[in-house]
Formats: C-alpha cells, structure tokens, sequence
C-alpha cells in the first residue's frame, strides 16, 4: 500500500464552496486540519467540521493554505480520482471462483485489480473476506464505527473456508463475527455456492450459524445471499469447479427456502435471500415483490429483477404515450438469462403504436456461458449474435456492460468500434426512465 497520497481533484461541482474557493480538476488536497486523509472516509469525517484549514498543492505545484468557514456537514462539492488516496488493500486469497482469475490476459489493468478493502465494502457495498485486515484497520473499524460492512463468507465451517479461500487465515470467520457482536457492529453476507463443494448440508449450516448472529437490538448479521459460482472458459484448469446445473438450482432454491420458512418463525424475517439467477437457472418463477422485504442484498442480484419490472411497469404507464408520431424501431440487447423475465416488458413498449422493440437475449460466446447475465456482455458478444440481422434505427444497450465513465466493454472493445461493425448506431442508456425516452423520442 502506497501511503498518503494527496487526494487528487477531478470534479468541482457548479455553485458549490469548492468552486466559489477556486478548486478546479488536478488540484491535490494534502491535509485538512493538519491531518492527511486517508481515503474517502477520512476527508467526509474531516470535513464534518465547520472550520476547515486545507493544504493544497494546485496544477502548478504550488502549495496553498486555504481556510474556510461553512456550516456543519456542509458538502465541498468536489469528487476525487479514487476513493483510497494511499492505495487499495489487495486480496490475498486464491479463490477458485474469484472472477479476476477467470479473466484472459492482456486487457486493461483495473480488471486485475483484486480488492479486500474494508472501505470499499463500507462506501460502496463490496464485499471482503477479512483474512487480511492488520491490528490497526481492525482498530479503526471499530472508533470510526464502520458499519455495516459487507462480508464473503462461503462456509463457515473452518477448514472448508480454508478449503475454499487456500488461505489458513479464513477460519477465522466465527471469531470475527464475535468481534462485531460484543461492538455492535454489523454485516451484510453473502456465500458463493460451489456445486460438489459447500452446497448442501454445508450451504444449510453456514446459513444457521449465520442465522444465529441474527439476534437482539441490534443484530450482528443483518442479512445473506446465496449467489451461484460464476465459471468463465478462461478459468484455471484442475480448478474442481463446476457450473450450477438446472437440477442443482432445484435443489438449492428448496434446500434455501425450507431455511427462510424457519428463520421467518424464529427471526421473524426471510434472513437469506437466493440471488435472482437461482431461479432463472432453475426456469422458476422470481419470488412476489413483498419476499424481498426492504432489499437488503438487491446490490448482489437479489431481487434486482423484481424490482426492475416492477419500476418499468410503473415508468411506463406515466411516460409511454399510447401512439408515436413517427415510426421507431430499436433492438434491446440484454444478457440471455431474463430474456422470461423480460419478455412482458418487451410487450409492453410494442403496445405503443408505431414503436417497435426487438429484444436481442444474448448469450456470452467471449466468456463460454449458456446463461448470460446483462452486464457480462461484451463487444465482441454483440458483433458474434448481431451481425447480419436487421437491428432497427439503433441499438439500446443499457451502460451496466460498459466501464464506468467510459465506453469500453469488458474485452476492451468501445462502442463506437462495435457500432461501425454492426453497421448500426448503438446508445447507452442508464436507467429505466431513460431506456423508455429513447424508444418514445
């Protein structure tokens, strides 16, 4: 970890105390009240107070002074180029499963990067293991009160953990727990089912020994998902890993929902949700929208459908018009495993005269998956399954298959190479409200 690294500006917002100081993008903020942050936890801490002393170094290089007087909690209004401004806490685990092994070589470096970074997980809601957090993060989770965080856990019988992550130091997993619940800290959890591996009666313990850190004013372990192993054809050979198979989503999505029965008698909620692709595996039916509860793990796929149709039922009835003024016609181009789910969807916006929306269900040639979720796409899946078809004005292609801030997929291809391929324009679109403006506009 590279420490204490000025915090480098990217973003001034309009009208904001940053911009009325004079921050523009490529200034550095060194310390605030004497005190270098960090990362982002550190500065939005820092920052609480209503007298600030900054040091700055501007583009030139030249360091700045700045003291500004706002209101308690008042934003700066400004965003940095990361998160962590001394460094990412890397992932020392082997994991068979880890999807940055499952990736081929040569594209850009950030989808080598593998993180366990407990701030990541209290920011943004990714997920860490906890086998390599030093004395002192564990001591500044607990005086900054960083909660809940959001944990891996996969098994929480010791040496199958161990098993699991190839590191001695995952069957640690119930002590840790213990340390949150004598601070009242809290966890979201999630476990990875590898069929032959720590599915069922390993999946039914884990999720019971979870369940009892469900307990008292404050639970421990608020919630857990159960995500089925993703397998890619560039993984490691003699990995022991299998995909999830239609039978063992059966059986599993059985095994869960005798436990949710019992977890809602005795903690009087679901507790462990499976994720959205179970059933979609098992060519079930997504649960009703009030099984989800408050959609405590919707960020890890559970639900995340549910909710999707119904904000698009709802957007559609007060955007879409009952006939277009001119004629339109677009290709949606989704991955292949809510092509079901999706499908009134589809009737849905051809209900409206005139427009004409083609679903293309695409399934991930690139990665060798039959079942495809939409944000694996890839340039080149899109080039292999559209080429020769006729695909309308243009092509919808919702921005989740894209780098954040950019427009690249994840091979590295950008949307204007795959457009001048498909001989088609192709928008980005993010959101429900602006997938359903494009296809009426």
């Amino acid at each position: 970890m590279v420490l204490f690294q000025p915090a480098l500006i990217t973003k001034v917002s309009p009208d904001s105390i940053g911009e009325e100081i004079g921050f523009e993008p490529g200034d550095a903020i060194v310390s605030i009240n004497g005190v270098k942050p960090r990362d982002l936890i550190d500065y939005r801490f820092l920052c609480s107070e209503e007298i600030l002393e900054l040091e700055v170094i501007d583009t030139a290089g030249k360091v700045h002074q700045i003291e500004i007087e706002k209101e308690y909690d008042d934003d700066l209004g400004i965003e940095f180029e990361t998160a962590l401004f001394d460094g990412l806490i890397q992932c020392n685990n082997r994991c068979p499963f880890c999807f940055i092994d499952q990736q081929p070589p040569g594209k850009r470096k950030s989808l080598y990067f593998k993180d366990d970074d407990y701030r990541l997980s209290f920011l943004y809601g990714s997920y860490l293991t906890l086998t390599n957090l030093p004395e002192k993060e564990w001591d500044r989770i607990e005086q900054m009160r960083l909660s809940p965080l959001y944990v891996s856990v996969h098994a929480t019988e010791p040496d199958l953990r161990i098993h699991l992550l190839k590191n001695p130091r995952a069957g640690q997993i119930l002590e840790q727990f213990r340390w949150f619940q004598e601070r009242r800290l809290q966890i979201h959890a999630q476990v990875v089912v590898c069929p032959g591996i720590n599915d069922g009666k390993y999946l039914e313990q884990t999720l019971l020994d979870l369940a009892a850190f469900h307990q008292g004013e404050i639970p421990t372990i608020i919630s857990a998902a159960i995500v089925p192993v993703g397998l890619t054809r560039f993984r490691p050979p003699g990995d022991e890993l299998i995909p999830v198979s239609l039978e063992k989503a059966q059986e599993t999505i059985a095994l869960v929902q005798k436990l949710q029965a019992r977890f809602q008698q005795s903690l009087g909620t679901t507790f462990a949700w499976l994720a959205d692709e179970w059933f979609l595996i098992a060519g079930e039916e997504l649960p009703t929208e009030s099984h989800y509860e408050d959609y405590p793990q919707i960020g890890n796929g559970v639900g995340s459908i549910r909710q999707f149709i119904k904000d698009f039922q709802a957007l559609a009835e007060e955007i879409l018009p009952q006939k277009l003024h001119s004629r339109r016609s677009y290709t949606w181009v989704v991955g292949n495993a809510v092509e079901m789910a999706f499908q009134p969807l589809v009737n849905r916006l051809n209900a409206v005269e005139g427009l004409e929306i083609k679903l293309a269900a695409l399934k991930s040639i690139y990665w060798g998956q039959e079942m495809t979720v939409t944000g694996l796409l890839t340039g080149q899946d899109l080039v292999s399954e559209l080429s020769n078809q006729k695909l309308g004005e243009a092509i919808l292609l919702p921005s989740l298959m894209l780098k954040h801030d950019d427009t690249r997929f994840l091979d590295d291809l950008t949307v204007q190479e795959v457009s001048e391929r498909l001989n088609t324009p192709i928008i980005p679109v993010t959101g429900i409200e602006e997938l359903l403006q494009t296809c009426i506009c």
